[in-house]
């Protein structure tokens, strides 16, 4: 990494090419055949941006050329505004499509606040790289009063650092409306309340850059810091286990587990239908189990966790499970497999709640977002028309299930004898403290081991 920028550096000081952002971009790509590079472009918005191989953030405090990374990477741009759009849905699948083939993706002005950043985690976007860009208001104020927007293509210029080459870019160029100084002053303020909250959030993964230097140099440094790989906090290697009743809340705990110490998240039944839909040997076995509603065999399943927690990321970086083992002897199957999990947590959950929470779950057919009829009801009536419930949350299917869980839960506590148990019917991120604490911290006495 070093020798790159060092290279890159030395280009532009020999060549001093008039653009020398398009220069360094075309340098990367000279240099980098096999597409895993990472480009990031000095701005001033809110901006998450994923690129190849690396899951980043970027917090920007202004975004004026977001549009035009967006160009040069194939990425998908979503913004507040274009989220106010039905074509936002199309877009929506696309930035999935997007991320599933570590195209990227790039989303501005999000998030504002503290609540904005906990939505996205619910909702398991976790970056891996944040970047924070800093400026003194004076300075943030007179680059505003610059500022100039295309119209026609909605591209942002700026009279003395980004003026148009084309005359008649130039003619149609606009000042924004709402850049007034007040404004920006009232924005800066806003910023300066919230920003706070949302540092505490990603303190762990944060780079603070100063934005008032020539932007090679705020691109340098953004570049070199999201090509490193973070040291994960955990003083061990985690291998972590979760087990707890159906809407207890093990999927966004281990998210979140995930994305703080960079461990491997793996639901069973996650890897189960991946193995299905890449055909894999295992897969074609496990098919016809899964198309009829039949479980699926233990030695299979046991295959594919064994083959999946041998792979080097797992074995260097750590990995929460959850799904498996779902009885006494699946745990002794993985225990003969020599998967010893060193952190295991029980969550615990009352039946009124579970039912609360499951019972009203609904999904909307058309984009696949997921609603709940009382803690997050659809926004408009004609989503709320359209959206249904999947039958395995019906209340019958719920308590089969839940009766599955609860004849198999006694026996799992006493032969994970060390483990930990979490009450799962509060705030999510109180849990999320709780777990982590008895992740960084030595084994606790046994009575001592509960929230």
């Amino acid at each position: 990494m070093q020798d790159i920028t060092t290279n890159m550096l030395e280009e532009l000081l020999i060549h001093k090419p008039d653009d020398p952002i398009e220069f360094m971009i075309n340098h990367l790509k000279q240099n980098n055949d096999d597409g895993n590079s990472v480009f990031l472009h000095p701005s001033k918005k809110n901006c998450f941006i994923f690129f190849p191989n690396v899951s980043t953030c970027i917090f920007f405090f202004s975004s004026p050329q977001a549009m035009w990374l967006c160009k040069h990477f194939n990425a998908i741009r979503v913004s507040q505004e274009t989220l106010l759009f039905k074509e936002v849905l199309m877009q929506t699948e696309e930035a999935k499509a997007y991320k599933e083939r570590n195209q990227g993706w790039i989303l501005e002005g999000f998030p504002e606040n503290q609540e904005q950043a906990w939505m996205l985690q619910s909702s398991g976007i976790f970056p891996r790289h944040v970047v924070m860009l800093y400026a003194p208001d004076t300075v943030l104020i007179e680059r505003s009063g610059g500022k100039r927007l295309d119209p026609l293509t909605q591209e942002v210029f700026h009279t003395t650092f980004d003026w148009p080459s084309d005359p008649l870019v130039q003619e149609r160029l606009v000042k924004p409306e709402d850049l007034s100084e007040q404004e920006v002053s009232k924005n800066l303020l806003e910023y300066h309340r919230n920003f706070p909250d949302i540092f505490h959030i990603y303190q762990k993964v944060l780079k603070s850059i100063n934005a008032d230097q020539p932007s090679v140099d705020v691109l340098s440094q953004a570049l070199a810091f999201v090509q490193t790989r973070h040291r994960s906090a955990a003083p061990f290697t985690p291998r972590i286990l979760f087990f707890g009743p159906p809407g207890s809340g093990k999927s966004l705990q281990a998210e979140l587990i995930a994305q703080k110490y960079d461990v491997v998240n793996i639901c069973c039944g996650q890897l189960l239908k991946e193995a299905v839909a890449d055909n894999t040997k295992l897969g074609e076995l496990v098919k016809p189990y899964i198309d009829n509603g039949y479980p699926v065999p233990d030695n299979l399943v046991l295959k594919l966790l064994t083959e999946r927690l041998s792979a080097l990321d797992c074995l260097t970086n750590g990995w929460v499970l959850s799904g498996f083992p779902r009885d006494v002897k699946q745990a002794e199957q993985l225990q003969k497999a020599q998967i010893n999990a060193n952190r295991v947590f029980f969550f615990n959950l009352p039946y009124e709640s579970i039912m609360e929470r499951l019972s009203q779950r609904r999904t909307d057919p058309v984009t696949g977002e997921r609603y709940h009829t009382t803690l997050r009801p659809a926004p408009t009536p004609e989503i709320q028309a359209r959206l249904r419930q999947n039958p395995k949350d019906e209340q019958g299917n719920i308590e089969k299930r839940l009766n599955i869980y609860y004849s198999h839960v006694k026996a799992l506590e006493d032969f994970y004898q060390d483990a930990f148990y979490v009450n799962a019917d509060q705030d999510p991120f109180v849990i999320f403290e709780f777990i982590e604490s008895c992740i960084i911290k030595p084994l606790p006495c046994k009575n001592i081991r509960s929230l």
